[in-house]
This record gives structure tokens, sequence and C-alpha cells, in this order.
């Protein structure tokens, strides 16, 4: 068992530390734990310890501090950060000292359990020092670019961070695609690294699917365009000799960076339609397009469809779903209407993936069967409605604790007023630390971060269809700092609340 030691001097992020992860499925245990660095600079000088997680801010001695003398002590200690601040400074200087990565909290499970992995494999291999590095420096690189990709990162920010990373990111066009096998991916990151080394227009990375994302800025020309399709196709002739399950989905090109996450966002879309177009090899958005699986006419208020899906409330969601297709019935074909419905599938399986992070395919495959199959306006409704209770079961099903259901369904009715642990603790009659150490491990989010998606969730609503004042639809979800709204507001949607309702 490998030895972890755990730094932080918020009680309670040791004590989930303990409980949200079964360490000895990754051959770790914990063996003590520290309140400040300088307490746990004591106890390394006499205790072994493989793995050290520390936070950055702490009384007596920050982290950066306890990481340089803590390898005097034990050179070949490994280093996880993690931070609440999302400080550049804090990240080059922590590259420096050689860490295995940097995580934001509050702490994303899923980039955690895999951080952890990939540092269990490097000491059952004792990488070698350079190895080392060049491991260190692609988990940091894939940290970078799937923030930038899901908009958790601010331009400025990036910038700087991608020059320091040394990518090449000057072109004026970008476009992104993802490569993802179901099957055994060992070694195929390396290989396509390999296949598009000399190819400095091309920037590859992991992202948090575990899916290999591979991102093209060019000039635009036609030639260039053509000659990148080109060679997402021989890549995927290459690839699919040893991984026949092994699928591309590309994005448009886009001129500006800026558009780079919707890109991303359309290549995992494009991923999607496996399901339906399953002897292509490359997915092209444009092609999905000219076939038809277009949005142009996509009547489906999908907010609303994903508010029910949270909430687990499948009987409105069955009403929302006869409502909407009654509603254009008549003003639409019946080829048009079945295309509108295969594209609510394939929503339904991304928002459960979003919210599982895992492959969901064998729920939906049968739903676009019985969509292609629909015979009369009727069936078609029905055959929607089962897959939307499936999905809803599906979550449920996760869901083994009846409390945090109960409190999921009390955040849906009360998000506007004030929420605590310590509230809904007393109402449900748990110690607060408890309700919380629950509510992670059956939903992958802490509280905190889960109450701030569903409020800005909210507030993205009313910024779109109302003329309510920013400051007036804070109140409304339950933020009564204007300034606290906007900074929640960028965290999660990466741009501020005022933009947004210009532009969004």
């Amino acid at each position: 068992m490998y030895k972890v030691f755990i730094v932080d001097d918020e009680p309670f992020i040791i004590e989930g530390l303990y409980d949200i992860v079964d360490w000895s499925s990754f051959g770790m245990e914990i063996v003590s734990h520290a309140g400040n660095g300088q307490a746990a600079l004591q106890a390394l000088s006499t205790q072994p310890v493989d793995i050290l997680i520390t936070d950055i801010s702490m009384p007596l001695m920050n982290g950066l501090d306890l990481i340089r003398e803590a390898r005097r002590v034990q050179p070949e200690i490994k280093v996880i950060i993690l931070s609440g601040f999302n400080e550049f400074e804090y990240l080059k200087e922590g590259m420096q000292l050689g860490i295995e990565n940097y995580l934001l909290k509050p702490i994303n499970v899923e980039e955690l359990e895999s951080t952890l992995s990939n540092t269990a494999s490097k000491l059952d291999h004792t990488l070698s020092p350079q190895a080392d590095d060049a491991y260190g420096i692609q988990i940091l690189k894939d940290n970078i670019l799937h923030r930038w990709l899901t908009g958790q990162i601010a331009a400025t920010e990036f910038e700087e961070r991608a020059q320091f990373m040394n990518l090449s990111l000057d072109a004026p066009y970008v476009a992104v695609a993802v490569l993802r096998d179901k099957g055994q991916t060992a070694g195929m990151f390396e290989r396509v690294e390999e296949m598009l080394r000399d190819k400095r227009h091309l920037n590859v990375f992991h992202d948090i699917d575990g899916d290999i994302v591979i991102i093209a800025n060019i000039q635009g020309t036609s030639d260039e365009e053509q000659e990148l399709m080109d060679g997402l196709q021989a890549l995927s002739d290459a690839i699919t000799l040893t991984h026949p399950a092994a699928r591309i989905g590309a994005g448009r090109l886009m001129k500006g960076l800026y558009h780079a996450p919707t890109s991303y966002a359309e290549a995992k879309k494009a991923l999607q339609y496996v399901m339906i177009y399953p002897d292509l090899k490359v997915i092209d958005h444009a092609m999905l397009e000219r076939c038809g699986n277009s949005t142009a006419s996509f009547f489906i208020e999908w907010r609303e469809y994903a508010k029910l899906i949270l909430s687990r409330n499948t009987e409105q969601l069955a009403d929302r779903i006869r409502m909407d297709f009654e509603q254009h019935r008549d003003g639409l074909t019946p080829g048009e209407l079945q295309n509108t419905a295969l594209e609510v599938v394939i929503r339904f399986k991304m928002e459960l993936e979003s919210i599982k992070h895992s492959d969901e395919s064998a729920i939906y495959q049968q739903g676009l069967q019985l969509v292609l199959d629909s015979g009369t306006f009727d069936e078609l409704v029905r055959a929607l409605q089962q897959v939307g209770s499936q999905t809803i079961q599906s979550l449920l099903q996760d869901l083994k604790n009846p409390i945090v259901n109960q409190v999921l369904q009390h955040i849906d009715k009360h998000y506007a007023e004030e929420l605590s642990l310590k509230l809904l603790g007393a109402h449900y009659h748990l110690h607060p630390v408890y309700l919380g150490q629950l509510f992670h491990k059956e939903t992958g989010e802490t509280f905190a971060e889960y109450i701030n998606k569903y409020r800005i969730e909210r507030a993205k609503e009313q910024l779109r269809n109302s003329n309510l004042k920013v400051h007036e639809i804070a109140r409304n979800v339950g933020y009564w700092e204007t300034g606290y709204f906007y900074k929640q507001f960028r965290k999660y949607v990466g741009i501020s609340p005022t933009d947004f309702k210009v532009f969004g």
C-alpha cells in the first residue's frame, strides 16, 4: 500500500477526502493528516510517505513552502496540490517544484481519482526523472486545455498559460475533433501523439471523459480545411485497424479562438450519432447538418427538460414532451417530427452522461429504435416519454440514499432561499458534515458546487427570457450579494451575466 499524507486547514476537507475516495482500490492508504504545513513537516520527518496531498493557503507554513521542505526530507515524494486559488503564479511555482496535478476546490472527484491512478502507475513503474517531468507536463496541459474548451478559464489567463506551456495557437481559425474508443485504449494516446508529432498546428490532450482531443489551429484556407478532414480520415483508418470501435467526432472550423468551446461541444455531440450512423468512422458536425440532423428547426426548450431531469420529475417530463410535440404536429412533416425526436434522444443521452460521466449507450439504442419504428404520432410521443423515464430512472438507481433525494427535491423548490448544510442537517436530523459527505458521495459534487450550478442555470434562464436587471435576477435565484453572483457566474459560464444577457 502506498502511504498518503493529507494537509489542509479545513477539517471538513480532510474528513471528506477520507470518505469520497476508495483508497484501497488505488493501492493506497491515508496514514496521517495535519491542519497546517508546520505540523505536517514535523510528522514527515519521521513518517515515510509516498504521496503528499496539500492545500496551498494554510497558517504557519503554506503549501509551496511545505513542498520545498518535504522534498529535503523525502526527495521522492509525489505531491498533489489542492487549492481554492485559481492563480497562474501558484500553478507555475507548483510546476517548478514538480507536482502531479493542481486541483481546484471544490474538488472534482473524477479528476482526483484520475490523478491518483496516474500517480500510482508512476510509483509502480518508477519512471525516470525525464519521463516523470514529461508526464507531469502532459497532466497540466490536459487540465489547462480542458478548462479552456469548457469555458472555465478567462482568455487572458489561458493565453499566459498557453505561452508558458509552449502551445502553438497563433492562427485565426480553430477546429476541434474528439477520438473515442469504447474498447481497450492502452497506448492509444501515445500512438496518436506520435502520428501527429510533426504537425505543429495540432495540439493533442486527454479530457476529463478520457477522450483524446485534437485542436487544429490553421489559417483557414479551403486547402487547409480539406487537408484537416483528410488527416482525420487517415488517422481513423490507421487507428481502427487495431481499435475497430474507435470513432472520431469533428466540430466545425470556426474563426476566432473564442469559438473553440463551440467546436469542441459539436465534436462531442457528433460522436453521439454513432448510434444512428454506426458505419461512419469520422462523423463531421457539418455533415450532420447536411443530412438533416440540424437544430435549425429544433423547437424543444432543452433547458426545461434538463431542469426536469435534474429534479427527477418523470411525470412532468412526460407531460412536457407531449405538450411540445402536440403544439407542432400540424406545422411539421412526419419526417421533421421524427428528426426532432431523434435529436431529443441524443440530448437525453448527453445530459445523463454529463451527470454520470459514464457511457449510457445501452439505454438509448433501444430508444432510437422505438423512435425509428414509430408508425403514429402517439407511438412517437410514447417512445420519447419512455426514454425520458429511463433517463430519470438511471439517476434514481444511482441515488441510493433517500435523504439526498429529498435534499435535491428541496433545492428544486427552494433554491432562491437560504440553503446550507447546517439548515438542511437540522431539518433532516443529520450532522451537517455527514450530510455533506453523503451528498458528495451520491451526486459526485459538493453541496456548494451543486447549489451554485443550479442557481446559475436558473439565472441564465431569467437573463435570456426576462427584462429584469442583473441584481434583481441575482436575488431571484438566491444571491444577495451581486458581486458574489458575478464571481460565481463567471466561474461556471466564463463571461459576466451582463455579457451573457447581451450575447447569450
